[in-house]
């Protein structure tokens, strides 16, 4: 999430789901799988678009955008391949 521009969004309405989380020395592969699962989201009928800022002190906060509830239901089912080894 190196991109550090807003996400071009269409005009209103459409959803958001806002997700934190704190990075640890210990946090091993979590770069990796969260650039994976933004790829697979972005595949996901009705995304729209994110936007990630992060502290110096580890803590994030990510907001995707949805074009209706629908597609954030069918997002929040979509499970994640293991990482490979």
């Amino acid at each position: 999430m190196a991109d550090l521009v807003p996400a071009s969004l269409p005009a209103p309405p459409y959803y958001a789901v806002v997700f934190t989380s704190v990075r640890t020395a210990g946090d091993e592969g979590y770069g990796d799988r969260a650039e994976r699962m933004l790829k697979l989201a972005a595949d996901q009928p009705g995304f729209l678009g994110v936007d990630s800022a992060r502290g110096a002190d580890g803590l994030g906060i990510t907001v995707s955008y949805w074009s209706d509830e629908e597609s954030i239901a069918a997002w929040r089912g979509h499970r994640l391949p293991p990482p490979r080894c």
